[in-house]
């Protein structure tokens, strides 16, 4: 389900079915690497909209968690431990975070859900067929990340 008023619609029809979060981090930056960060969230944002079609039903995906590039990571991680708090009192079960800034691997034993993530790939320069096939091949592995983390609890 999207972040959208239609899909909570749905949500609020099935909540009982829906205990996932997906939750795309993606850095800000105008001074510093622009084109760069925005490649790794344009990267993980079509990611996330591809997840959300395979487990339609199953995961809300979320607006990003957008920080700034410089922004440290012990405020980082303060901020998102707020957004987990917020979704476990709501029910949500398993929070899962997709990035392309390998800075959140540092912390990512500090997060309750589960953090995958995936080296960006610049898809601006490849024809549609070959965008298709890159985001699929990365479905590919991603998705029984998904599945053995919902079996693990």
């Amino acid at each position: 389900m999207k972040w959208q008023a239609s899909d909570m619609d749905t949500y609020l029809q099935a909540k009982e079915y829906v205990d996932t979060a997906l939750i795309p981090l993606v850095p800000i930056s105008w001074n510093k690497n622009v084109k760069g960060t925005v490649s790794w969230g344009e990267f993980i944002s079509i990611i996330s909209v591809e997840i959300e079609k395979q487990f339609q039903g199953r995961i809300v995906h979320f607006p990003p968690f957008t920080y700034l590039i410089n922004e440290p990571m012990n405020q980082r991680l303060e901020r998102v431990k707020l957004w987990e708090e917020e979704l476990q009192a709501g029910g949500i079960k398993h929070i899962i975070y997709i990035t392309s800034d390998g800075d959140w691997r540092q912390i990512e034993n500090d997060l309750s859900g589960l953090h995958i993530w995936l080296p960006s790939i610049p898809l601006e320069h490849l024809e549609a067929k070959n965008r298709r096939t890159v985001i699929s091949d990365q479905l590919t592995q991603i998705i029984p990340i998904f599945t053995k983390n919902w079996q693990g609890n």
